[in-house]
């Protein structure tokens, strides 16, 4: 890695902040004032950890992942969002940022990572498949109606978006 090219564990309120452009790149649908409290909520309560690849301090790339254990595959590490700013893809910084994930997952005894990613998400695609992930399942999901739980959103779509019907692929939440 070079001198200038760092991996952060996004902590604080301010580390979490400074990832929040290139997030919503990915999730444009969290609202900018919702990102901090979103964040430090999943953090709290799932387990969700973030981090960033920066290059002279910038944000080039962003993972939001958890670790978890499943009867089918035993611990994991699930990568719930990646992404590589617009401006910086295909400059290696989804690689080293998906290696750094691979290592955290080794290093915390996870037998694999897994991500889920939007079908409409090609070259995203493109890359996993050259990184040497495999598609091994369906994803399946519906729309419930809205809880009023506080303080969560319990919908199985994003906060502002519009579940899709249950037909229609084409607004999957993507990874």
């Amino acid at each position: 890695m070079p001198d200038n090219v760092s991996i952060l564990q996004a902590l604080s309120d301010e580390q979490i902040l400074q990832t929040r452009d290139v997030m919503r790149q990915l999730r444009p649908a969290i609202a900018a004032d919702a990102y901090l409290p979103t964040i430090r909520r999943m953090m709290q309560s799932d387990g969700y950890h973030l981090a960033a690849v920066l290059e002279n301090g910038e944000v080039r790339a962003v993972a939001g992942y958890r670790f978890m254990e499943m009867l089918y595959c035993g611990r994991i590490l699930y990568v719930d969002d990646l992404n590589t700013d617009q401006q910086s893809r295909s400059a290696g910084y989804g690689k080293l940022l998906l290696d750094w994930l691979k290592q955290q997952a080794t290093a915390h005894h996870c037998g694999e990572l897994h991500l889920d990613s939007g079908v409409q998400r090609e070259s995203a695609h493109r890359f996993y498949f050259r990184e040497r992930l495999t598609v091994t399942a369906y994803h399946f999901r519906v729309a419930l109606p809205p809880t009023t739980s506080p303080g969560h959103n319990q919908t199985a779509h994003s906060p502002g978006e519009t579940p899709a019907p249950p037909a229609s692929a084409d607004n999957t939440s993507s990874t």
